[in-house]
């Protein structure tokens, strides 16, 4: 499967009230690996940036004036995550603002929905990790990931940093630390797993038989007869 790990920065918290996007930070997975391929851009959001948010980002309306707007690359990034499944961290933020660029630029772009399926890891961490905090900071420390890095907020380095609990979250591993958080965001006295020892785990892939094959289109065709239209999984089968 490909995935598109991916965050924003924007020059406020609501795009009902006009703020726009002004960083987008995606990184490729394939069958599980970065691949290497990114896609990043800056935006020129043509409107000032709320003095919290620059605080959060570090990122200045005069560093974007000779950016390209969102519509100037709404065709490079729709090509780019197409056919994708985003992994984004607390979805409904990222997607709303992804739509309203959408909806902005053109009406017939449709919404960000229409071309990639959406993975939400917040919602994963609750399931794994409930009553406890989940926000990218509190992961990192949770799942040994590195974020000393981390002064301010970036899309594409925190993008890097999802991809890295993303893969570690979803790994399986029964031995990573399950207990609630310590006052420093942390946890104590409980053994951790290293992202490296993650990656070294060898995962078996079995690819469907001709047999399973012809089993799942005979399904999609059963199900596109029942809702009369194109069932939702034909968004993801590759073309024959």
């Amino acid at each position: 499967m490909r995935q598109i790990v991916l965050d924003t920065e924007t020059t406020g918290l609501e795009a009902s009230r006009g703020h726009r996007l002004i960083e987008i930070g995606c990184i490729e997975l394939l069958a599980r690996r970065p691949t290497g391929v990114r896609f990043h851009r800056y935006l020129n959001p043509e409107r000032d940036i709320d003095e919290g948010a620059q605080a959060v980002h570090g990122i200045s309306r005069e560093f974007l004036e000779d950016k390209p707007r969102f519509v100037d690359v709404v065709e490079e990034f729709l090509a780019f995550v197409s056919g994708a499944e985003l992994v984004i961290h607390n979805a409904a933020f990222d997607v709303g603002f992804l739509d309203a660029e959408l909806a902005r630029a053109d009406a017939r772009h449709g919404r960000i929905s229409d071309h990639a399926g959406v993975l939400d890891t917040l919602s994963l961490a609750r399931e794994k990790f409930p009553g406890q905090r989940n926000n990218l900071d509190a992961l990192c420390k949770r799942l040994g990931v590195d974020n000393s890095h981390r002064d301010l907020h970036g899309a594409l380095l925190d993008a890097q940093l999802l991809t890295d609990v993303y893969l570690a979250l979803t790994a399986g591993q029964g031995a990573l630390d399950l207990v609630a958080d310590a006052p420093d965001g942390g946890s104590r006295g409980q053994p951790r797993v290293s992202l490296e020892s993650v990656m070294r785990v060898v995962l078996r892939v079995r690819l469907a038989s001709t047999e399973e094959l012809d089993a799942h289109a005979k399904r999609l065709v059963a199900l596109d007869k029942a809702a009369r239209k194109p069932c939702v999984w034909r968004r993801f089968d590759p073309p024959a």
